[in-house]
């Protein structure tokens, strides 16, 4: 009898026991897409450094898309434009105080907070194309030296340079540009570094933000300015105030595009969302070089076949002017500061490497595109819609 009680006390245990857990399932089950839902993902207010038209603006949104996509909406970033919460220049100070989460812009527009950030692609790169100093900047040290230099000036960002540009042009002018002393006395636009150089080639520098160049080139504030492509520049209307643009400089020969996340928020985010981002940014840096030789070269044509503008290959003679007057600013500038020096020194142990291998590799374009195109462009250019011609030497 006794042992009947027992068997039947244990039995009821274990019904209670059972009957407790899938209770206690259920509760879990009931409550935790409430409690996601009340989460809900994690949103940026993002800002980029440039105008809604302009094709850097499109940049940041393909970013903030790619993010978006592969987080499944778990992040949603969202970008605006230029001034919508703080001037282009501003963007820095913004997103390290956490004014906004994020950004899109370049190294250069920091020159005023730090000289050395300008070296992330103001100037020749001493050889490197933008390319190689991404390379330089992910296997060459850069990323640590660009992690010191923002940590000496305060800032609590996490950034990522990537996009790699190609050669700028020297910019837009009233008249050809034959020689370096034409510069003397010109007021003209650009940023970083560059600052330095064309003052000492004799010019009236002004640094502006892409939105304002082409309305000061029309009151007469600006003589000439640089911007950067064919796209950019068409869509800011450069063509509307100049018919003159001279291809190829060394004043922006390597530079990229940042973006950067305030560190609080961005320490914040789990790990797997970290490695996304991480590897988002590689995927739009491929992406965004792809893009814009798409579009830049479609833009170069209609510049000159439906906006009528000139194009001039710089004299070598300015591009020589130019690197003489760079080594005289860095020499000054690596004086005045020594994290300056560092990040020149570690770029010529890179590029001394790196150029000279691809250099030796890579063989030139200029004669296959002359075999297949440069004839039939001179004999029939309305057959070949695709091909601009050369630019004009002098």
């Amino acid at each position: 009898m006794s042992e009947q009680v027992n068997e039947t006390a244990t039995q009821t245990r274990r019904s209670f026991l059972r009957g407790a857990a899938v209770a206690a399932g259920a509760a879990v089950a009931a409550t935790a897409p409430t409690v996601a839902k009340a989460q809900g993902p994690i949103t940026m207010r993002w800002q980029s450094t440039w105008p809604q038209k302009d094709i850097f603006h499109e940049y940041a949104l393909d970013f903030a898309k790619k993010v978006n996509d592969m987080t499944g909406g778990d992040l949603k970033i969202d970008v605006l434009p230029a001034g919508a919460v703080v001037p282009a220049f501003g963007l820095l100070d913004a997103v390290s105080k956490g004014t906004l989460d994020g950004g899109h812009g370049v190294l250069v527009y920091h020159y005023g907070k730090q000289n050395a950030l300008a070296l992330w692609g103001s100037g020749p790169g001493y050889g490197m194309d933008a390319n190689m100093l991404l390379s330089w900047h992910k296997y060459g040290g850069g990323k640590q030296l660009l992690q010191k230099l923002y940590a000496s000036i305060g800032a609590n960002v996490v950034s990522f340079p990537y996009g790699p540009m190609f050669t700028q042009p020297l910019g837009w002018f009233k008249k050809q540009i034959t020689k370096a002393d034409d510069f003397k006395g010109l007021k003209y636009r650009t940023v970083g570094i560059s600052i330095d150089v064309f003052q000492g080639m004799g010019a009236a520098v002004n640094a502006l933000p892409g939105a304002e160049i082409v309305p000061a080139i029309d009151r007469g504030l600006l003589d000439a300015a640089e911007f950067n492509n064919a796209t950019s520049d068409r869509l800011l209307g450069f063509a509307d105030v100049s018919k003159i643009c001279m291809l190829q400089s060394y004043h922006q020969n390597a530079e990229q595009l940042e973006i950067t996340f305030n560190k609080a928020k961005f320490d914040a985010l789990p790990d797997k969302m970290k490695a996304i981002i991480e590897n988002a940014v590689e995927a739009a840096s491929a992406d965004m070089s792809w893009k814009s030789i798409d579009r830049y070269s479609k833009d170069y044509i209609e510049l000159q076949t439906k906006d009528k503008v000139r194009f001039f290959t710089t004299p070598a003679s300015i591009l020589q002017k130019q690197l003489e007057v760079y080594d005289q600013v860095v020499d000054k500038k690596s004086t005045d500061n020594p994290m300056f020096k560092e990040i020149v020194e570690s770029q010529k142990v890179f590029a001394a490497r790196a150029v000279k291998w691809d250099l030796d590799t890579n063989v030139s374009r200029r004669m296959a595109y002359n075999h297949y195109f440069a004839k039939r462009a001179a004999a029939k250019p309305a057959d070949i819609p695709a091909t601009a011609p050369a630019p004009k030497k002098n």
